[in-house]
């Protein structure tokens, strides 16, 4: 038996890194039956024959995501854009929260800086206490940082289409060569050049470039129940506890300490308002239905 990561999956393959080499494996039946999916990330045992094998095990995880679909992060870093295509800030507050519910980090990374003022939009992630970076992977503004930000952990890049996933991941490591595609100036994405979730090695760093998507595909992205998603935006985390009603649900309740830091201007318009369209949408979410 040899233990490895998987540090690609593609067309039911996964290929596992080993100490004496990379394999290629097929994943036993029983996770099929089990419906447990191998991940990108995953530590697992594997049955080999050669540079052949066969996935048997997959090792506790302490986090897994739907979409980018990866397991074990150390943080996940946001790429957005302010120009084409432009990030919306709640494809990012989404994005945080489904992180924020696993316990994982994020990174904010504002892309393209050198073409449009990143600045606003990297404000709003400031003033909620997310460590923010102003990129330009044409300029290499910002890089370095990115850089020393990530290192010696495991983390996966993801965003939506165009933002320059790829092109910020080229110029952390030139070595990396992924393939980088063009925007559609009239779509106002880009062209997934990334079909598949895949980890390169960064010396001591395991970082996962993922499928970017549209604004479309977020309906297919996990939802927080609504009991749990107060305490997937930590800048919400001062006032909780605090309000005049136990189960304030803070979108309109009197008493509210998180709408009072809301009016004071503590809090972000665009975060709180991220916030009350998610909870519409995890009201159809029921605790038992997450077990």
């Amino acid at each position: 038996m040899t233990q490895g990561r998987i540090v690609k999956a593609l067309s039911g393959f996964y290929y596992v890194e080993t100490e004496d080499g990379p394999v290629e494996c097929r994943a036993r039946g029983k996770f099929r039956k089990d419906q447990m999916t191998p991940l990108v990330g995953d530590l697992v045992e594997i049955e080999r024959s050669g540079k052949h094998g066969t996935v048997t095990e997959i090792l506790p995880r302490k986090n897994k995501f739907i979409r980018p679909a990866v397991a074990n992060l150390d943080a996940l870093v946001v790429l957005a854009s302010c120009v084409i295509p432009v990030t919306e800030p709640f494809l990012i507050d989404r994005i945080t929260a489904i992180a924020g519910s696993q316990g994982v980090p994020v990174i904010l990374c504002v892309n393209k800086c050198d073409v449009a003022d990143g600045a606003p939009l990297a404000d709003i992630y400031r003033h909620a206490g997310y460590p923010v970076f102003q990129t330009s992977a044409r300029t290499g503004e910002g890089v370095d940082g990115l850089r020393e930000a990530i290192r010696g952990k495991m983390v996966a890049f993801t965003g939506n289409s165009g933002v320059g996933k790829s092109s910020i991941l080229n110029r952390l490591d030139p070595s990396f060569a992924i393939r980088v595609g063009e925007v559609s100036e009239k779509l106002g994405r880009g062209r997934h050049t990334t079909r598949h979730v895949e980890l390169y090695r960064m010396e001591e760093t395991y970082v996962a470039d993922t499928p970017g998507f549209s604004s479309f595909d977020t309906e297919q992205m996990e939802l927080v129940v609504k009991e749990e998603l107060q305490y997937a935006f930590p800048d919400f985390a001062p006032y909780l506890g605090q309000c005049q009603f136990n189960d304030c649900a803070h979108l309109q309740e009197p008493g509210c300490r998180v709408l009072a830091a809301l009016a004071a201007g503590k809090l972000e318009p665009t975060r709180h308002e991220s916030y009350a369209r998610l909870y519409e949408k995890a009201k159809e979410i029921k605790l038992w239905e997450r077990k």
